[in-house]
């Protein structure tokens, strides 16, 4: 009989809490964690896409499609923007959109990252 030290209980412990919460959790957002360990890098547009849609593909809420709309437009204003003007940085585009249609995110959160994602974790430091 071999005894298992305390790191290999620990982490089948951890691995087994992944495989519950993983049976709990909806398609869309297994279909997300999909394509990130496939290398792809998910943007926070997407995720709310992602995570506020059906699986025949309509939004959730009525809100939520309201919101996916504006999301869109303002996404393909940017674009047309960048298009034509080589100064403007698609690199925070998302952020800047986000912040636009649904507002200033609240101290020490950051939207669509789930709990315990401090602003400075996802965004690194701002000096």
């Amino acid at each position: 009989m071999r005894l298992d030290s305390g790191m290999q209980r620990k982490e089948r412990t951890v691995s087994e809490l992944e495989q519950a919460a993983d049976k709990n959790k909806n398609s869309h957002t297994r279909q997300g964690r999909k394509e990130v360990s496939s290398g792809q890098k998910v943007g926070r547009l997407q995720l709310f896409e992602i995570t506020h849609k059906k699986k025949d593909g309509s939004p959730m809420t009525s809100e939520a499609g309201e919101i996916m709309e504006k999301l869109k437009e303002k996404k393909t204003e940017y674009e047309v923007i960048a298009s034509t003007d080589s100064s403007v940085n698609l690199e925070n585009i998302d952020n800047r959109i986000i912040t636009e249609v649904l507002g200033p995110e609240r101290y020490g959160r950051v939207l669509f990252q789930g709990s315990g994602v401090t602003p400075t974790q996802y965004f690194g430091s701002g000096s």
